[in-house]
């Protein structure tokens, strides 16, 4: 029963999502940004399964971008394999970045924009239309209070954001996905668990404030509804 509820949550936030946001549209050719953690896993199967429906016809692939200085032991192995499970073209692409070139951004910036750079290429090399990404509704709920508290203004990342020097949208259709149910899902289907070996994961405003999130949580078993509530407005997400 608990497997089944976990489930039906999952599966009626993501289809919540792509009907109010419209993420999925016929002809969409769809990238997922395949990290090897438990959301973008997560994330892939649900957009394989919705793929195999009539409706809306879209196309997915996926991406895996290594880091050579940064070491996240993920099995490519495991990877293709969870991939020719699903029916999805996996591409594995290394690069790597070089910390001291740009002192001015954290390396978790760096890191990440090297990564999403790679996607962007890949998309547009394959005539990809959109990059799937694997932020879930706790990531655009803490998003939302490091704006607040490091930037003085309230809004979290787009569920859908439309990049004005590409051709390509970027999606989020976990967004209205609780990240406890991700985890217990990927429990529930054994997926393969992600080491991660980063010298900066623990150093992050963004651990603090998830860790701020957590206790705040306890003081108030309302609080992501609240804080949800509180971004969207005319039912729309307030943006950063």
């Amino acid at each position: 029963m608990i497997n089944k509820q976990i489930l039906k949550r999952i599966n009626d936030g993501f289809v919540k999502a792509f009907v109010t946001y419209r993420l999925l549209e016929d002809g969409d050719k769809v990238l997922v940004g395949l990290s090897g953690g438990k959301d973008s896993l997560c994330l892939l199967e649900l957009l394989a399964k919705r793929a195999a429906i009539a409706h809306p016809r879209f196309e997915v692939e996926a991406i895996h971008v290594r880091m050579e200085n940064i070491s996240y032991e993920t099995s490519d192995e495991y990877l293709r394999k969870f991939c020719d499970e699903l029916g999805v073209p996996l591409h594995v692409v290394t690069t790597s970045f070089d910390a001291s070139t740009d002192t001015r951004k954290h390396p978790c910036f760096l890191c990440s924009w090297n990564r999403r750079k790679q996607m962007f290429q890949l998309a547009q090399q394959l005539g990809f239309n959109k990059i799937a990404l694997g932020h879930h509704q706790d990531d655009l709920l803490h998003t939302s209070l490091m704006n607040l508290f490091y930037q003085g203004r309230f809004g979290t990342m787009p569920a859908r954001l439309k990049m004005r020097k590409m051709p390509i949208t970027i999606i989020r259709p976990l967004c209205m996905v609780a990240e406890a149910d991700i985890s217990r899902y990927a429990e529930i289907r054994g997926y393969e668990k992600q080491i991660k070996c980063c010298p900066y994961d623990k150093v992050t405003h963004r651990t603090e404030i998830r860790q701020l999130f957590e206790q705040a949580e306890q003081m108030n078993g309302e609080l992501r509804y609240s804080l949800w509530n509180a971004l969207v407005r005319d039912g729309k997400l307030i943006e950063e």
